[in-house]
């Protein structure tokens, strides 16, 4: 196994089935599974967030899943030295690493690498948080008026990546856009990815989404953020702020019924569906497949390995 062989990456959007073909994957090809997702990395959330259940994890190992506490931050920076640790260890037992998930700015982490002044400052995200609690349209017209171009991919209602790239800005004098087009023009490449895109038919996703929604709710969401909350201070615990736990929260408090909770969380998940597949369409992507009509997960799985291998032997000539 050689250090610097291709890492197949299995991204896309929620609710889009990443889970069941990474562990197909990794059956076939000796793998252990790393998440992508900036959420799953949490304990305690395992229902809201969609981690993979015992089953799954049963006959496929994988790693970076519930491993950290929800009130301690996690930075793309930090995530990419934790991805770097489970590669070495997963190779060492000549296995072979597949990451799978859904976080963009996690994703250009790994293939782009972090910016050197990746730098961060308590006080001054303290009281952008506290400008955001006040007034999140005040936030986003500024980061709209000084990087239009990352604002396209940041939702408003996404507190910690918008909170982020203005202290960003604030430390460096520079835009996260700025930033990332001086990676790629440095060629600061961290790993050696094989990227596939998974994608499907807009109106068969949000069917998906409403389903999982459903089944989130069923398995005991209400009761994981009750839990939650008798655990954690929620202005602390950024996750809270998340898709799901957020409309939770709001029903709990009873600004919500159990309906409209419902629908809302429907609708915050096609935003981020969307914005998501925006996200990874400006990626380097190797290999799309779209899953309206293919949905045999042992199929999509020969196919990414005989594209796979179909791309490294072109590289040899």
């Amino acid at each position: 196994m050689k250090d610097n062989s291709k890492i197949v990456t299995i991204v896309g959007p929620t609710a889009i089935g990443k889970t069941p073909i990474a562990i197909e994957l990794a059956k076939q090809i000796n793998g252990e599974v790393i998440g992508l997702d900036s959420r799953q990395i949490y304990f305690g959330m395992e229902i809201g967030t969609a981690q993979p259940t015992i089953t799954e994890m049963r006959n496929v190992r994988h790693h970076l899943f519930g491993i950290r506490s929800p009130d301690k931050v996690v930075t793309a920076g930090e995530y990419a030295k934790l991805v770097n640790a489970v590669i070495v260890d997963i190779r060492q037992r000549n296995h072979e690493p597949i990451i799978c998930g859904g976080a963009g700015l996690y994703y250009r982490a790994l293939h782009e690498g972090i910016f050197e002044e990746s730098i961060s400052d308590l006080k001054i995200r303290g009281a952008l948080e506290k400008e955001y609690d006040n007034n999140p349209q005040y936030l986003f017209d500024h980061l709209n008026e000084i990087d239009p171009e990352y604002a396209k991919i940041v939702h408003i209602n996404n507190k910690k990546r918008l909170v982020r790239a203005l202290e960003i800005y604030e430390l460096t004098g520079k835009t996260p856009s700025e930033h990332f087009a001086k990676q790629k023009k440095e060629n600061q490449s961290k790993l050696n990815l094989f990227s596939v895109l998974l994608t499907m038919e807009r109106d068969l996703l949000f069917e998906r989404i409403c389903k999982r929604t459903e089944q989130m709710l069923k398995y005991g969401l209400i009761k994981e953020v009750e839990t939650l909350l008798t655990k954690y201070d929620v202005k602390d615990v950024h996750p809270l702020d998340s898709i799901g736990y957020k409309q939770v929260i709001s029903y709990l408090n009873g600004d919500l019924s159990y309906q409209d909770m419902t629908d809302e969380i429907n609708i915050r998940t096609r935003q981020y569906v969307k914005k998501q597949l925006t996200w990874f369409k400006n990626e380097p992507i190797d290999l799309e497949i779209d899953l309206t009509e293919e949905h045999n997960v042992g199929k999509i799985a020969e196919k990414i390995i005989r594209n796979m291998k179909s791309e490294i032997r072109n590289q040899k000539f």
